[in-house]
This record gives structure tokens, C-alpha cells and sequence, in this order.
């Protein structure tokens, strides 16, 4: 089937971020450089009875709600959007909920549920239109963001604010330490012989996306065009995707199609790379499926190595990632690699390096097969 586009061409006006290294597109570059583990013990909440203890976190107890405002008001700002333009932005949102739901009673959960939690956020930081919440696990926030750009893409609106984050918790720390799904030799290896797991991060960020045409009309500074998109589902396993990569492969070729862009213009991928055994084994026999031979030679790199897994979140912290190896060519370490492993022959970032990446993709996946590529191209 063949990917339809649409008529526009769509770039990123705006671009925010938070993670362990801080707040802001430069705490995140400088830790990316440094291509140090941010993964330290968890003090926000006990850990005592848990098997693993250690998380990327940001100091202390910061609120979701903040930290989503201030995402917000700092790509509108970077975009140069005006009072009026910002009334005029749909908000569509990536979160796991309102933190509160769990503990609020039955009667007054409509309230804090993710929608209700995305109206907040959108009147609060003076945006309007149609208000969209993903709850789709590690690809809400790239479903978002593909969302926004078949819209814009279409003509259906001349910009769109997506947004995620995620702050680790304690429930969502409990289930994933109770499913053996953390690593607990306390790093994450993608790619790697011997990796044992994921471990969570702080991460958020949020984007402006807007038609070329709107943001050449009003003088706003183009960051990169969103090039490409694609989703895809495998449904092979509730759990795991299928040992081929087969939905992968299919939300990758998607994208270029959509871009019209051969797989050797790839200049650079980050990867979902989740530091599981079956995981990263199916993402690389995805890139292999749709680059060819290419995808011995292309740089690959997962930064979850470095800043963990943001769940909802992935998408946006992740695609504020390869914003910065686009515009930089300083291309992020794939940590914690201890030696090859056979289903995962890929080029591997193990050092930081420079590069012109052109074009770079950005992967996720989630539980339940779903899978996201996003095909970002210099501005």
C-alpha cells in the first residue's frame, strides 16, 4: 500500500526538552556529548523491596503538570508564536495520566483523566483547537507526532504542538521491576552481548509542527523538516515483537516512501533500543529488511543508554536526540556495550563521532507490537 503525504511540507518550528541532564535542548546536548549513564539510585520514592533500585531522574519531586508547562511556553516561544497563533495550535499530548489518578476516588476520575489532564495543560499555556491525549505506551508521543504531521501535511491545520513526558513513579517502577523487565546489573546495553533490560528516565519534551509554508509566512526560524512518518503493528505477541521486525520494517519503510527518500540517504539512526534480548534482535532485522546493506554501514545508536526509557515520552525526548545529531553532527554514544552480539550486527556508535547525517530516523516500539519511524532532514 502506498504511503499518501499530502501537499505540504512539514517542518519544526520549536523545540523543547527535559531529561536526567537537566532542563533544556543544551542540558540535554551536554550530556549527550559526554556520553555518561545518568542511572543513580532512586530517591524520590522507596526502592527497598525492589529487585533493581536505580533510575535517570532529576533531582527531587518535580510536578509532571510543571514540568509539561514549561516544555510548552518554551517551543511556543522558540517558534515565535503569538498569542493569537498559540490560541489558534491544537495541543495533542503523550502522557501516562494525570499522576493523581490512581488515588482520587472512582467519582472524581473523570476529571483527572488524560484528556481532562491535556485540556488543563492546553488552556493553561494559552493554546486551543481540538486537544488530543496518546496513551500508547513507548510510541504515544511519536504517534502524536506523525499524527500532527498527516494534518499538516494535508492542510488540515497550519500547526500543531505535540508535548509528552514521563517522571518516574513508583507504580510504574513496581510493575516493571516485578516483570524482571530491569536491567539489574544497573545498565542498559543495547545492542550488546549480555544486555539485561531497560531502565527508566525522566524525559519529556515538546515540539512545534508546522507547514513550511506557514512558518516561511511569518518568519519563524526552521529547526528541520519531519520529513517522513510511519506506524505499523505486527501483532505477533501481547509482549514482544515479532523476531523479524516485521512492524518495524514496515513503519520504516513507510517513512522514506512518504519522504521519497532512498534507504542510503539515511545518515544516521536512533534507535528504540530498549536493551532487550528480543527487542533489539527484531529492530536490527527491521533496519536490515528496508536498508539492505546499508544498514551495516549507517550509525546506529540507542540513547536510552544514556537517559533511559521515558515511556510515553520516548518519542519526544528521543526525536529532540536526533534534532541534535542533525544539527550538530556530533552523533550519541550507544553505552554500556560490552561486545558484539550475532542478531545485532549493526554500526554501532561506541565512541562519539561526528557525522552528516543528511537525513536520520528516529525508531520506537511499544507492547502490543506497535511501532514508529520518524525521518527528520536538515532544515
Amino acid at each position: 500500500m502506498t504511503a499518501r503525504r499530502g501537499s505540504e511540507d512539514v517542518v519544526l518550528t520549536g523545540a523543547a526538552a527535559l531529561s536526567a541532564f537537566g532542563r533544556g535542548m543544551t542540558a540535554l546536548a551536554a550530556g549527550l556529548d559526554a556520553g555518561k549513564p545518568a542511572f543513580a539510585p532512586v530517591e524520590r520514592f522507596d526502592v527497598s523491596g525492589r529487585r533493581v533500585g536505580v533510575a535517570a531522574a532529576v533531582p527531587g519531586t518535580p510536578s509532571l503538570a510543571a514540568a509539561l508547562a514549561d516544555l510548552l511556553d518554551e517551543a511556543c516561544d522558540e517558534a515565535k508564536l503569538s498569542t493569537a497563533q498559540r490560541a489558534a495550535a491544537p495541543l495533542f499530548l503523550a502522557t501516562h495520566g494525570d499522576p493523581e489518578l490512581a488515588r482520587v476516588p472512582v467519582t472524581d476520575r473523570l476529571r483527572h483523566g488524560s484528556t481532562a489532564f491535556a485540556v488543563t495543560l492546553a488552556v493553561a499555556a494559552g493554546l486551543g483547537g481540538a486537544v488530543r491525549a496518546y496513551t500508547t505506551a513507548c510510541v504515544a508521543a511519536s504517534t502524536a507526532l506523525a499524527d500532527a504531521a498527516a494534518l499538516v501535511a494535508h492542510g488540515a491545520a497550519d500547526r500543531i504542538v505535540v508535548a509528552g513526558a514521563y517522571l518516574v513513579e513508583p507504580d510504574q517502577f513496581a510493575l516493571f521491576d516485578a516483570g524482571r523487565a530491569l536491567a539489574a546489573d544497573g545498565q542498559v546495553r543495547p545492542f550488546s552481548a549480555g544486555r539485561r533490560g531497560l531502565l527508566l528516565g525522566d524525559g519529556g519534551g515538546a515540539f512545534v509542527v508546522e507547514s513550511a509554508s506557514a512558518a516561511r509566512e511569518r518568519g519563524a526560524p526552521i529547526l528541520a523538516r519531519l520529513a517522513g512518518w510511519g506506524r505499523a503493528g505486527d501483532a505477533y505477541h501481547p509482549c514482544q515483537p515479532h523476531p523479524e521486525g516485521r512492524g518495524m520494517a514496515r513503519a520504516i519503510g513507510a517513512a522514506l516512501e512518504r519522504a521519497s527518500v532512498a534507504p542510503e540517504a539515511v545518515g544516521y539512526v536512533n534507535a528504540h533500543g530498549s536493551g532487550t534480548p528480543q527487542s533489539d534482535t527484531a529492530e536490527a532485522a527491521a533496519l536490515y529488511a528496508v536498508l539492505g546493506g546499508h544498514a551495516a554501514e549507517v550509525p546506529v545508536s540507542s540513547t536510552k543508554a544514556l537517559h533511559g526509557q521515558a515511556l510515553e515520552a520516548s518519542g519526544v525526548l528521543e526525536l529532540a536526540v536526533t534534532l541534535h545529531a542533525l544539527t550538530t553532527g556530533r552523533l550519541p554514544v550507544n553505552a554500556g556495550f560490552t561486545g558484539p552480539d550475532d542478531g545485532c550486527r549493526l554500526n554501532l556508535v561506541l565512541e562519539q563521532r561526528a557525522g552528516d547525517p543528511g537525513y536520520a530516523l528516529s525508531l520506537n516500539a511499544a507492547f502490543g507490537g506497535a511501532n514508529t519511524a520518524l525521518l527528520v532532514g536538515a532544515a
